[in-house]
């Protein structure tokens, strides 16, 4: 989701970025598909594409001579997360999460309908990667922390960022507009968000919203973990740990 506050001054570059935006969706990609996604000649995208690819932003399978994100853009990436003040601040704290939950433990940022997630910390104990990784997105509406960021916004600020129709991502999810809104005043009086397999079969999350200074919800945390290691007891343990962590990291934002 873009948004454009102001006129777009350079259309080249706005359509060389438009290229590049299409492997947050998918990778990896060829000329044809891009081309019909974004109405643009093969010949444009073709070159596009090679620029990215001089420059490190793509790499293009030998094989299948299809492209996919480059290093230069782990990068930007990494570069990025380390200036955002928030990551700096829960990392920390995340870190002694993990350590006591034994289960993998997210920040996440939201952005229009959707949350991104910018760090991700594993327990000693785990030595595989979980199924989200850093820069990912996810809709709002059936993360955990995406209903506990939505529950310390009004319900006009809401209203802007779920818009039906709602997709469903497993049988779980919540589709329905008036039943996520009660889930959502659920979220809010118990201070916590639950995600049970909403998002992806087999895992549920618990998160919270982290307010900043200026009484707003600026990111929020989550903990993941199987199903079937998220009993009753586990989530309201893993809600305590974060309220508790989420405290001291809220002082300092």
């Amino acid at each position: 989701m873009r948004d454009i506050g102001t006129e777009v001054k350079v259309k080249s570059l706005q359509k060389a970025l438009d290229v590049l935006g299409c492997f947050v969706e998918k990778q990896p990609l060829g000329v044809t598909e891009i081309s019909e996604k974004l109405g643009l000649y093969k010949s444009n995208v073709h070159n596009i594409l090679m620029t990215f690819k001089a420059m490190g932003y793509l790499e293009q399978d030998p094989d299948s001579g299809k492209f996919r994100l480059g290093m230069a853009i782990f990068t930007l990436s990494r570069a990025l997360r380390e200036n955002l003040d928030i990551s700096r601040i829960a990392l920390p704290f995340m870190r002694k999460i993990a350590e006591e939950s034994g289960e993998v433990v997210y920040l996440t940022i939201p952005r229009g309908d959707e949350v991104i997630y910018l760090e991700a910390v594993y327990p000693d104990s785990q030595k595989l990667p979980g199924s989200i990784v850093t820069g990912e997105r996810a809709k709002m509406y059936c993360t955990s922390v995406g209903k506990a960021i939505l529950s310390k916004m009004d319900k006009e600020e809401r209203a802007k960022r779920i818009q039906g129709p709602l997709k469903a991502f497993t049988e779980y999810t919540i589709t329905d507009i008036d039943a996520l809104e009660e889930e959502i005043q659920k979220t809010r009086i118990r201070g916590y968000g639950l995600d049970d397999m909403e998002l992806m079969f087999g895992i549920k999350c618990v998160g919270i919203a982290l307010i900043n200074h200026e009484e707003k919800p600026e990111a929020g945390l989550s903990i993941s973990a199987p199903s079937l290691r998220m009993s009753e007891e586990k989530i309201q343990a893993f809600a305590g740990i974060l309220q508790h962590y989420g405290q001291e990291i809220q002082k300092r934002l």
